[in-house]
């Protein structure tokens, strides 16, 4: 379980946004948890980032909805993790599949399922490549180094807040 204080101090970053995403998206090796599910054996007990159940937890008490776009050749050790630490449930839609190509296919999909427009998603992710590749479909885009910590957080609902595309910041800079 969580740490309520934890949980309070995510939902104080969730009540300064004006406006949230509809949807967040999470990437799972190296950013819900600190390992590749490949190097891991159904029979361990995983263990996320210190931040990441209270992220969850306070997305799913202000309603709003979460996904997984992950990037695995062993799917099923990924969904044992997810039900060993009981947030399974929590995702409205969970594309965890190996690729070749980019996060798109997996944005695609969960797009599909959801309803949810690109613009009204934010994404977290440790690899650039997955954040560059998903920011140009109109997704915000966080790269994490250690996992989503609140700074992460509160970094990428600022971002979502503010609204998308680059080309505007551009213009805001020749002012």
């Amino acid at each position: 379980m969580g740490d309520e204080k934890l949980k309070n101090e995510a939902m104080e970053i969730l009540g300064l946004c004006q406006v949230l995403p509809r949807l967040v998206v999470f990437d799972l090796d190296y950013t819900l948890w600190p390992f590749y599910c490949e190097c891991r054996s159904k029979r361990e007990m995983p263990s996320m980032y210190p931040h990441c159940k209270d992220i969850l937890n306070a997305l799913k008490d202000k309603g709003v909805k979460m996904a997984i776009a992950s990037r695995s050749p062993t799917r099923d050790i990924a969904e044992t993790f997810l039900d060993k630490l009981g947030i399974k449930s929590m995702f409205v839609a969970q594309e965890i599949f190996s690729s070749w190509s980019h996060k798109t296919e997996h944005f695609k999909k969960i797009q599909l399922k959801t309803q949810i427009p690109f613009d009204k998603m934010l994404f977290f992710d440790d690899e650039n490549r997955n954040i560059e590749a998903v920011s140009k479909m109109g997704v915000t885009s966080i790269l994490v180094n250690n996992g989503v910590t609140f700074g992460a957080f509160r970094q990428g609902l600022t971002e979502f807040s503010q609204g998308p595309t680059p080309s505007s910041s551009k213009r805001d800079k020749k002012k």
